[in-house]
């Protein structure tokens, strides 16, 4: 299930990007840094409760723009507010109302979303006695908070999580295959799409970003129901152009997030970049299942498949069990291999192992290796079972979850990989003190 989305809206210099990086940010620490993992200055992933969402910084928004600039901010803005499940109004206690604030109110009460108006930079009880002047808003109670001191944000998140919409508890087609394809604008995703298809569904264009939107197209591949989901190019850090692709990362993203497996297009005239490396680390922090397609092969004019794998397997060293394809979409090359693989991948998702056979493997796993210990206290694992799939998640229970390292960790998910398989997929390891509930 996708993530509930927040976008935090307001004008210039009312701390917009402040509170997203406090909120992101180690001190409340309910972000987790996984290996390979980053999050551009946009977007922080956030975790709040056991409740997750995605919080979204947007820029200073004008109403009534004076340039291309501005009324391409203002395109950003309007992107992020419909794409958003709440909306964070951000103000300024020390400047009070101002005009712009007014037609900003005005102009989110018509959207209908939930709309937490927050006011910041109140550093002191002086400061949080001014903050009734924003009831002329007419959006309710406004919350007092310090982005910078952090004050006030525990009962911001509160506030966010007790309007977040209800996970549905239906799932709709739930024998349906969801293929993502994302990748860096112009590595050749939609052409991939029509090739994929065998037809020209999608438009393909040598100008980096011309798919915006998320383009959902169903698929029957050998009776397997199949919907490939085609999205707008994830740029770089520090690249988000002006006006509505600045955005098209959330829909990206967002169809990550409904992804059972994703196919990630890399540039074969190209090395694969820090940002390839950074939406693979999302792909792996969402648990879903990948496949590496490296498109334009037929671009490549010494053909040293062993090196260029080499040197993929480097950089995605993080994810050793994704599988790796050379195609070139424009000319049908090696792309009858894609969805054959794709389908591996999403069975691998879908197994399940006996837990008598993953105990056999972690107690072999045990006398191979000395388990950790934190001073005179040593790790002990009791037992360990498989408890879902789609993702594959193992539970192990331990005599104190503390002592677990993540080189550990890792040791006892290769072992598990080595004896299962599980290609294309990462694992969730949970370790529980014995006692703790599932």
């Amino acid at each position: 299930m996708s993530k509930p989305i927040v976008a935090i809206v307001g004008r210039q210099n009312v701390g917009k990007s402040t509170l997203l990086n406090r909120v992101a940010g180690k001190p409340i620490a309910i972000v987790e840094d996984l290996p390979g993992t980053t999050r551009d200055r946009i977007l922080a992933n956030v975790s709040w409760q056991e409740v997750e969402f995605t919080l979204v910084d947007t820029s200073g928004l004008e109403l009534r723009p004076q340039s291309t600039v501005a009324q391409g901010v203002k395109e950003q803005v309007e992107l992020a507010i419909n794409e958003a499940d709440i909306i964070i109004f951000l103000v300024d206690v020390r400047d009070g109302v101002v005009p712009s604030d007014r037609e900003i109110a005005d102009m989110l009460r018509r959207t209908s979303k939930p709309i937490v108006l927050v006011a910041n930079k109140v550093d002191n009880a002086k400061l949080e006695a001014e903050v009734i002047e924003f009831y002329e808003l007419g959006l309710g109670e406004p919350l007092a908070i310090s982005a910078y001191h952090g004050r006030g944000t525990a009962e911001l998140l509160d506030r966010i999580i007790a309007l977040l919409p209800v996970p549905s508890v239906v799932e709709a087609e739930p024998e349906v295959m969801k293929v993502a394809i994302v990748g860096r604008p112009n590595v050749g995703k939609s052409m991939l799409l029509n090739a994929l298809l065998s037809e020209e569904r999608t438009i393909v264009d040598d100008t980096p970003g011309t798919t915006r939107d998320a383009i959902d197209t169903p698929l029957d591949f050998d009776g397997q129901s199949v919907l490939l989901i085609d999205t707008a190019g994830i740029r770089r850090r520090g690249r988000l152009g002006r006006g509505v692709e600045r955005y098209s990362v959330i829909r990206a993203l967002r169809a990550i997030d409904r992804a059972n497996v994703v196919l990630l297009v890399l540039d074969a005239t190209e090395p694969a970049t820090a940002q390839d490396m950074h939406v693979a680390g999302y792909i792996q922090q969402a648990v879903k299942g990948i496949v590496v397609v490296v498109n334009k092969w037929d671009l490549v004019a010494d053909k040293g498949i062993t090196e260029y794998n080499r040197h993929i397997r480097r950089q995605l060293k993080f994810m050793p069990y994704a599988p790796v394809l050379y195609i070139s979409a424009k000319y049908g090359q090696e792309v009858d291999k894609i969805m054959p693989q794709v389908c591996q991948v999403y069975q691998e998702r879908l197994k399940r192992v006996p837990t008598a056979e993953i105990n056999s493997v972690v107690q072999q796993a045990i006398a191979s290796h000395n388990l950790p210990r934190i001073g005179s206290k040593q790790l002990k694992i009791f037992y360990a079972t498989q408890t879902e799939v789609n993702p594959p998640t193992f539970v192990f229970f331990v005599n104190d979850a503390k002592l677990i390292h993540f080189s550990y960790q890792r040791y006892l998910e290769n072992k598990l990989r080595q004896s299962f398989g599980f290609i294309g997929n990462p694992f969730r390891l949970v370790f529980k003190t014995r006692g703790e509930s599932c």
